[in-house]
């Protein structure tokens, strides 16, 4: 097989031999031009495998020439040289198209992970996105979005409504990009106490603290070459927050009761069902992270925004929990296409696994269906009889504590606290209701 081939673009003779030394010793064979016009004279004479440009060129600048790679050089992975600290024109550069962005004085070590995952994009086949279902036009222009921004290293917001799927687009971005063969670490930002938060995310050494009887390795060290999701995001404190923008900028940690910073290579990927514009207004995020993290921006479309994919889905859920063993009758397609599921997907789910459960002769009809309150389905109180109201109400709050369980990821002094409740509350209210 022939070397890999890289294009470096800079008027600097001092830089491009570094970078043609650097990139030599890892097997990549280098082609050199000092602006924009022999970059694209490059460009368009050969093909090549990787592109590294400064942000200043006699004759223009880095994002004129990521711009026009996006059209003319679309196979091409382009990460951008910039000024130390500048992160305003780096970030700008990612919403261009850029795949990375490496800051100067040159972080040798940073540049080789940014070079390795470029390399990695044409192995990073097998459009795992298949997996995100529905026919609709906004689940195609999804997987549309995803195949783009899993080429790039830029951090990615994603945002939906509870119960949409955020974190299988999140595991879908991942896949499908050079880092699928790293880890991939979820971490619910609202399920883990103040108090050990700091701890959590980038670890301590034995002795820091009480309780610390051993080193401990953080979410971030853990994620290393590969993808951390931050789910949530805005349930973090403010000074959390602080320490967070501080290691997606600079790519390192210090764990608590270390002298020393850790450097890492890690994707950043963010979600929340909030808005986090609004939070920012209210002095709630910071803005300064918000920018940094929502660099892409990807929304999840709710389940009653893409009508058109409910009964594909429900199939197919169907087929997962029971194989061929159930059916929908037309009472219950008609049921299901007529009700605004407030609990999108998740909501789906629930509703035909107890519908399984509950269902004559595998034939599951609207009967089986158990509707929230809320939804369109659903006769208001006033309309019921009055026998009928405990269950419901208590129907409601079982939904409830499941839905803040499951945002949790079933702890129980996390989802008390998303419910406003006490944690002996909480217990009380799990046994009560027979959860557990």
């Amino acid at each position: 097989m022939s070397k890999p081939r890289a294009l470096v673009i800079d008027d600097e003779p001092d830089i491009c031999e570094l970078l043609s030394l650097t990139l030599g010793r890892m097997g990549i064979e280098t082609d050199v031009a000092g602006d924009v016009k022999g970059a694209k004279n490059r460009l368009a004479a050969r093909s090549y495998d990787l592109c590294l440009t400064d942000m200043r060129l006699p004759d223009g600048d880095g994002l004129e020439l990521v711009a026009w790679m996006q059209s003319k050089a679309p196979g091409v992975p382009v990460a951008v040289i910039t000024a130390h600290g500048n992160i305003e024109t780096a970030v700008q550069a990612l919403k261009l198209g850029a795949f990375d962005f490496v800051s100067k004085p040159l972080d040798l070590q940073n540049l080789r992970n940014i070079v390795e995952s470029a390399l990695k994009l044409d192995d990073a086949n097998g459009h795992p996105e298949a997996r995100l279902l529905g026919k609709s036009a906004a689940m195609q222009q999804l997987r549309e979005m995803i195949d783009r921004v899993a080429r790039s290293q830029a951090p990615v917001h994603i945002s939906g409504e509870s119960g949409t799927g955020k974190e299988l687009v999140a595991r879908l971005i991942h896949d499908s990009g050079p880092r699928k063969d790293g880890p991939f670490v979820p971490v619910n930002c609202g399920a883990i106490p103040s108090e050990l938060m700091e701890s959590e995310f980038f670890g301590h050494r034995k002795g820091s603290f009480t309780g610390a009887v051993s080193d401990k390795t953080g979410l971030v060290q853990s994620a290393n070459n590969g993808t951390l999701f931050l789910d949530e995001i805005a349930d973090l404190p403010l000074a959390m927050q602080v320490k967070l923008l501080r290691v997606i900028q600079e790519q390192s940690v210090r764990p608590v009761g270390s002298s020393k910073e850790e450097s890492v290579n890690v994707r950043f990927l963010s979600a929340t069902h909030q808005d986090l514009g609004k939070l920012v207004r209210s002095g709630n995020f910071r803005e300064d992270l918000y920018y940094r993290i929502n660099v892409i921006e990807l929304h999840v479309p709710a389940l009653r925004e893409r009508s058109d994919d409910i009964l594909q889905l429900a199939d197919h859920i169907l087929e997962r929990l029971s194989g061929s063993k159930n059916r929908l009758d037309e009472s219950a397609k008609s049921a299901l296409l007529r009700y605004a599921f407030p609990g999108n997907v998740r909501e789906l789910e629930n509703l035909l696994e107890r519908a399984v459960t509950l269902c004559r002769d595998g034939t599951i009809r609207a009967d089986d269906l158990a509707f929230r309150l809320g939804g369109s389905q659903t006769p208001p109180l006033h309309e019921r009889p009055l026998s009928d109201l405990g269950d419901q109400l208590e129907g409601v709050q079982r939904q409830a504590i499941i839905d803040a369980l499951d945002r949790a990821r079933y702890n129980k002094t996390a989802a008390a606290k998303i419910l406003g409740l006490t944690f002996r509350q909480l217990r009380y209210r799990i046994k009560k209701l027979g959860i557990e």
